[in-house]
């Protein structure tokens, strides 16, 4: 099924690029492939250093991918290519920096082991100094390497830093006989979510819940778990802490394969920011635009919206700040939004205003648990 998912046939543009989950011979393969390949350029009667041809992650070759046969829309990425050079001075570092990365993935798959993109960066840092300065320099060739090899990063070895939680009516187990995690009974600040994708893979998931809660902030989280809405209205919570990392769009993905009737809701501020992390718990990103399909999952927006502003006083609405303006512009931009959540961008630039979930408190601590209640009964989302 989950090829048939993956098939371009159920999709309306046939353009997809996507990374592989590879076992590690494969990778391997591939990595000596690509090193083969160099050499002979190099070996050969006229030798030259060729360009690496990778797929462009600009947002300019981002496209939306929408289902046909499934409501699950992702970003994904066309057949345009970029390229590191060695020949171009301002390229050249960015060109090594991805054979470095490659090195050491590579001797990652024949130990078999995994490290996180931090230890990563200071494995490089010591090893080579001269081309890594900066953990965003190690993300993006991390990235390249992806982009070059067409296979998953966690298939390179590199496991994603969690920050999530999760908490609710659901119940966890690694393996048959094993201990069992009950998440109703993990307190206020959730059940950790770990960052091994093995691991969430593996899981097995057990729930009697009928809806799944998304929620931007972890303050947010504490709240509703410590209030137990999961036993007001059925439900899991989960939360990526701000800007979702990999695991958390990965469990919540395959939560809403394991219970496919399971409707998905999302708690953010009324800002740009929120939109955003909506939008990538929706439809993935575009730096991850090869593999964004593996996390995308069909949630809905509950709140806060424009609507909800009569909740708030006008003296808990926020001026809006440059760097919201600029995610504002970076969203009006692209082409995954629809048209309800572009009306709500715009809404928040022409009154230049933004609202935190926490203004609702000015009608108690226990309004929240109401708002989501009633939002969810009369249907009220987008």
């Amino acid at each position: 099924m989950a090829d048939l998912y993956k098939s371009s046939l159920l999709y309306s543009d046939q353009l997809l690029c996507y990374a592989d989950v590879l076992p590690p011979s494969q990778v391997q393969a591939r990595i000596e492939v690509a090193v083969l390949n160099f050499l002979k350029t190099l070996s050969s009667p006229t030798p030259a250093i060729s360009d690496l041809a990778l797929i462009n992650r600009r947002t300019s070759n981002s496209h939306v991918r929408r289902g046909l046969l499934t409501d699950v829309s992702s970003v994904f990425l066309s057949r345009s290519f970029s390229v590191r050079s060695l020949m171009r001075p301002n390229a050249a570092k960015a060109f090594i920096r991805v054979w470095k990365v490659m090195e050491i993935c590579y001797q990652l798959l024949i130990k078999g082991k995994m490290v996180t993109q931090r230890e990563l960066f200071y494995k490089l840092l010591s090893s080579s100094p001269e081309f890594f300065a900066s953990q965003l320099q190690v993300n993006r060739s991390i990235q390249e390497v992806v982009a070059l090899l067409r296979c998953s990063r966690h298939s390179l070895g590199i496991m994603a830093s969690s920050r999530g939680a999760i908490a609710g009516r659901l119940v966890l187990q690694k393996e048959p006989e094993q201990e069992i995690v009950d998440c109703t009974m993990c307190g206020s600040s959730g059940h950790a979510i770990t960052g091994d994708l093995n691991v969430l893979e593996k899981l097995i998931i057990q729930s009697d819940a009928r809806y799944v809660i998304v929620v931007e902030k972890h303050a947010i989280f504490q709240r509703l778990a410590e209030d137990h809405i999961f036993n007001q209205i059925p439900s899991i919570l989960v939360t990526g802490k701000g800007y979702p990392d990999i695991a958390t769009r990965f469990l919540l993905h395959r939560i809403s394969k394991t219970f496919p009737h399971m409707p998905l809701f999302a708690l953010v501020d009324w800002n740009p920011a929120g939109l955003a992390i909506l939008c990538t718990f929706k439809f993935g990103s575009v730096g991850m635009g090869l593999e964004a399909y593996r996390y995308a999952c069909n949630v809905k927006w509950l709140g806060l919206r424009g609507d909800d502003l009569q909740l708030i006083p006008e003296e808990s609405l926020i001026p809006l700040k440059p760097r919201d303006l600029q995610i504002a512009k970076s969203l009006m931009a692209s082409e995954i939004l629809k048209d309800p959540y572009r009306e709500e961008l715009e809404l928040m630039v022409s009154r230049s205003q933004r609202a935190e979930i926490e203004a609702l408190y000015c009608h108690g601590y226990n309004f929240l648990g109401k708002y989501i209640v009633e939002k969810i009964v009369q249907a009220n989302y987008l």
